[in-house]
């Protein structure tokens, strides 16, 4: 018999603040150093200190991608200069003929990234509702090695049961990378659900400024790790140790701000559902969404995106999210203070129009990342450019 406690799994909160990092060793610096070094010196030739080229491996964003691994669940953590850098990483593992089941309702940059960019190198992609377990099966074929899923989705917040698609893409021999960049781990992690790899864009709620590009894939698995840090490591496209420092101050803050995100957006939802020029909220906190259960079953909030359906037509649509005062029309999400867009005209543009209205994303929908700013001037905002809009 011992009288030792077993030893205890820090909180997120916790591990948002601490987890992957310790003070600077040499001078005892509390916050992260930013290590503007582009190469370091060795010892003999070939014989360094754990960093030659900051390209290869830099102390400040080392300092990033543990945390980051500490706040997914996983082993492992590669950071890069954008959200589509990472992305891009995880289709170098594949090879000419490859097929991808792709979510028909993602972020329009990774859509064009897919078909406009990699379809050239002979991959091929199938854009299905990833919330139908029975579409992404019917889609699978023996050529397919990654499935890559949103949830929620962007734009319309749609909730994709993650073990579920984890089931099906191993059964096929395939990968499973989910974006969790709208829920972010302190919401959702999806590796502890079977998911091989979780991206985020760092710009969005990880920073949660508005001031970085970044992105991030995380993993479990030692072998794929090493595979994206080859790629990492020989394309180049890693994040600045500035850019990595701002978004280790970020995550520090993130549980907190996350709890605010989620307290507006809920409250926002709420009311708009009553609003008489609003024909539909695509929110999951909501009880008339779709997937409301799944989302409360796999997530520990709802977030802080929302999506309306306007009863306006595309012109009146534009007017009114240049109406705004508070919210900013500007595409991103995840910064403290909140944005409005129409991703028809802005961060969906570039999907052809048959098929973004195929997937549901209409000329009349609007998009909401609702920031950290008091709720009434938020419903007060809202309110005042649907009156001058329309």
């Amino acid at each position: 018999m011992t009288d030792e406690n077993p030893p205890r799994t820090p909180t997120l909160e916790t591990e948002a603040i601490h987890g992957g990092l310790e003070p600077d060793p040499e001078t005892g610096a509390v916050m992260t150093p930013i290590y503007a070094s582009s190469t370091f010196a060795q010892n003999a030739p070939g014989e360094h200190q754990g960093y030659e080229y900051s390209r290869s491996g830099n102390p400040t964003r080392s300092a990033l991608e543990s945390n980051l691994a500490h706040l997914e669940g996983g082993e492992y953590g590669r950071a890069f200069a954008s959200g589509l850098a990472a992305i891009s990483t995880v289709l170098n593992l594949l090879e000419s003929g490859d097929h991808v089941v792709v979510g028909n309702d993602v972020y329009g940059g990774t859509h064009r990234l897919f078909t406009d960019v990699y379809e050239d190198y002979d991959l091929e992609f199938d854009f299905v509702d990833t919330t139908s377990p029975t579409a992404v099966q019917k889609a699978i074929r023996p050529a397919t090695e990654l499935v890559w899923i949103e949830t929620p989705t962007n734009p319309l917040l749609r909730i994709v049961d993650i073990e579920a698609m984890s089931e099906l893409a191993h059964s096929e021999d395939a990968l499973l990378a989910v974006d969790n960049t709208f829920a972010t781990p302190v919401l959702q992690r999806p590796l502890s659900l079977g998911a091989d790899i979780v991206a985020h864009s760092l710009t969005k709620y990880l920073g949660g400024h508005s001031d970085i590009i970044g992105g991030a894939l995380l993993t479990d698995q030692s072998t794929l790790d090493e595979q994206l840090g080859f790629y990492q490591n020989s394309v180049g496209a890693t994040l600045s140790p500035f850019d990595a420092f701002l978004v280790l101050r970020g995550i520090k803050t993130l549980p907190v701000r996350m709890e605010r995100h989620t307290e507006n957006a809920q409250a926002v939802a709420t009311w708009l559902e009553t609003h008489p020029a609003v024909e539909t909220v695509y929110y999951p906190g909501l009880e008339s969404h779709p997937q409301h259960e799944l989302a409360a079953r796999q997530m520990d909030g709802f977030g802080g995106m929302v999506g309306v359906e306007l009863d306006y037509p595309i012109d009146i649509v534009e007017s009114i999210v240049s109406e705004t005062e508070v919210f900013t029309l500007a595409e991103s999400l995840g910064g403290v203070e909140s944005l409005i867009e129409q991703p028809a005209t802005m961060t969906h543009a570039t999907v052809p129009r048959a098929e973004r209205l195929q997937a549901g994303v209409s000329d009349s929908l609007i998009r909401m990342s609702v920031g950290l700013e008091g709720l009434s001037d938020l419903k007060a905002d809202l309110d005042q450019a649907i009156d001058a809009g329309s």
